[in-house]
């Protein structure tokens, strides 16, 4: 008989294949509200890698634009849509090719930081992920984005 270490959910959103040790800075990007019954699942074992992370939202489906933060931390992450206890909807993740107003850009001379405009980047790479800014035209990687 298989055993459940963490309780499935009714009705919500799982997102399952986070990499190891990355779910607090997921949960950090989507930003959950005061309500939200969050589970946290750490350090899992895996099928498919050694080690994954996983988080359940009991009672809400998250946005697309949650889903596109999201992508720019956990880009291997699934996420499963769940009602009545059954999964309704299971995708993986994708970075889209362009990301507006979701980053804040790293450059300090850039336009979008002096003049307060909404941002814009546009995907250079997925692996590893790189990301050119649409006003400065700098290039930057994945360490240096900050959500």
């Amino acid at each position: 008989m298989k055993q459940l270490k963490v309780d499935a959910i009714n009705n919500g959103t799982v997102i399952d294949h986070i990499p190891a040790g990355k779910a607090l800075k997921v949960l950090a990007v989507i930003e959950p509200k005061p309500t939200d019954v969050v589970t946290v699942g750490v350090n899992f074992g895996s099928k498919t890698a050694k080690r994954k992370d996983i988080l359940k939202f009991e009672g809400r489906v998250l946005t697309q634009a949650e889903i596109d933060r999201i992508a720019i931390v956990a880009h291997e992450a699934t996420v499963n849509i769940i009602s009545n206890f059954d999964v309704i909807k299971k995708f993986t993740i994708a970075i889209p090719d362009k990301i507006e107003n979701l980053l804040d850009c790293p450059n300090s001379g850039c336009a979008t930081v002096l003049e307060k405009i909404k941002t814009k980047f546009l995907v250079e790479s997925r692996k590893p992920v790189k990301l050119r800014c649409y006003y400065c035209e700098r290039v930057f990687e994945e360490k240096e984005i900050k959500i």
